[in-house]
């Protein structure tokens, strides 16, 4: 008996291509989102949470650097963590762009969601 081959999932903390639809004035282009679930959510569910990346490097409080190689980025970008959204995995170019995004780096995102919607970090 043959074994089928299991369909990759998107990872926590991995950067894929994604199409964000409803943004005024976006081409419909793949950008970069770093996949932010959990991987058991990404594995089970039709959708997942990503937050999109710019390679507009305007600093603010919610905005975290990500530099030109991490996860497989080509140049430095921003992770717009105020826009957290959930997309359909359909949604989702063939990823992930490289490996991992390092531990820091998804806390400081995780650390931009939470400012994002309010909450007071010190």
């Amino acid at each position: 008996m043959s074994r089928g081959v299991a369909t990759p999932f998107p990872r926590r903390g991995e950067i894929w291509p994604v199409l964000l639809p409803n943004q005024p004035g976006d081409t419909h282009t793949p950008r970069p989102g770093l996949i932010v679930s959990l991987d058991v959510r990404n594995r089970l569910a039709g959708d997942v949470i990503v937050v999109p990346l710019s390679t507009n490097l305007r600093p603010l409080t919610t905005h975290v650097l990500v530099a030109t190689g991490i996860g497989g980025l080509r140049q430095d970008s921003m992770a717009k963590c105020e826009q957290v959204t959930t997309l359909d995995k359909r949604l989702l170019g063939r990823g992930p762009l490289g490996g991992h995004v390092p531990d820091n780096v998804l806390n400081d995102v995780v650390r931009g969601i939470r400012r994002g919607i309010g909450e007071v970090l010190a």
